[in-house]
């Protein structure tokens, strides 16, 4: 009798270490997917972020919603598809840009944008003038306007090249913007819908190399649910 309690227990501990294990490539594999880690090459996103500070992509929230303005976004570069770039969105597929000066308009509202940091306030290039942006296209700056290759230079991101939204800086531990990067959508809250959009659609360089609101609950969320399911599944 003693003997089979034993095998039975010894049963028991197998079975719990393999499903551990499993559970652990699970999440290994599932976390993988939904985010990405990024290493920051560059000054163009200054100050919201730092030259070789690492940062975590959310890679599954444009699968639920589309991209908004003011998210941070990673990006398959336009002018250089072997490259990565980090940008912050501007303007959405309809949207009119004008941009004389260091003066931002959407659907001819003047942007107060918060993230720019006066130190970094400029522009080398060119006045835009009632740009409109194209269905499944994208207008992206860099909050460092006097040192950022972007949109007013090489034009739009297609919806494609976007591979997640920038989610959170990682590292270096107790910077002054290390966490979540702060919700800007205030900034946008008084741009209107341009009116005529449906009939307008058609279809030192900032990089990043490959090494979250509510898409970003969603993936730190999935260990947990997965511990939850596995707990659950151990008390039947």
């Amino acid at each position: 009798m003693k003997d089979k309690k034993e095998l039975s227990k010894q049963h028991r501990l197998m079975r719990e270490i393999i499903e551990t294990v499993i559970l652990t490539i699970l999440m290994f594999v599932i976390i993988n997917l939904a985010v990405q880690n990024y290493d920051v090459d560059g000054p163009s996103m200054e100050p919201s972020l730092h030259n070789k500070e690492r940062i975590m992509v959310d890679k599954v929230s444009y699968h639920l919603h589309d991209p908004a303005r003011g998210d941070v976004v990673v990006f398959v570069a336009p002018p250089d598809p072997a490259l990565n770039y980090v940008k912050r969105i501007i303007g959405v597929p309809g949207d009119v840009i004008t941009i004389q000066g260091t003066t931002v308009k959407i659907n001819n509202t003047v942007l107060q944008e918060t993230y720019v940091d006066p130190s970094y306030q400029g522009n080398p290039y060119q006045p835009i003038v009632n740009k409109v942006v194209p269905k499944d296209q994208y207008f992206v700056m860099g909050d460092d306007r006097k040192n950022s290759s972007d949109s007013r230079l090489w034009g739009f991101v297609p919806r494609q090249n976007i591979i997640g939204r920038a989610a959170l800086v990682y590292w270096p531990l107790n910077d002054n913007n290390s966490g979540f990067l702060p919700d800007v959508s205030s900034v946008f809250a008084h741009v209107p819908t341009n009116a005529t959009r449906t009939d307008n659609l058609s279809g030192n360089v900032h990089l990043v190399s490959s090494t979250s609101g509510e898409g970003g609950v969603i993936f730190f969320a999935i260990p947990g649910v997965f511990l939850v399911c596995s707990r659950c599944k151990k008390k039947r």
